[in-house]
């Protein structure tokens, strides 16, 4: 499983980046099979997000490093190196760009946007 990476180097420019999660087999709920666990990662709070049709963020940095768990409709991402990506219904996004010029999303499409939202420690 991969999921997007949203950050700023040491030069105030943001990027994106694919990060691969590893899975080990343990036993998560017996008597229940063993399944397939990542590591655990602290978590602060969490919300559901809607973003309506037409919504546009221009410029900003993340206000919390934060986890967003796209859930149905769908989004572009624009980071100031110049990549742009269109996330949908199963994209996780890991935003961590908290300085710098930050990023720009916008709504595509005719659906509202619907994520859940996890906030994390700084």
């Amino acid at each position: 499983m991969k999921y997007i990476r949203l950050y700023t180097d040491p030069t105030g420019e943001t990027h994106l980046e694919d990060v691969e999660v590893g899975f080990e087999r343990v036993e998560f709920a017996p008597p229940a099979p063993p399944l397939d666990l990542s590591e655990y990662h602290a978590s602060t709070r969490y919300a559901f997000c809607r973003f309506p049709v037409g919504w546009y963020g221009d410029w900003h940095p993340t206000p919390r490093r934060q986890v967003f768990f796209l859930l149905s409709g769908g989004m572009e991402v624009e980071v100031s190196d110049g990549e742009v990506r269109t996330i949908g219904p199963g994209s996780i996004v890991l935003l961590e760009d908290r300085t710098g010029k930050g990023h720009i999303s916008r709504v595509i499409g005719e659906t509202d946007v619907i994520s859940a939202v996890v906030q994390l420690p700084d």
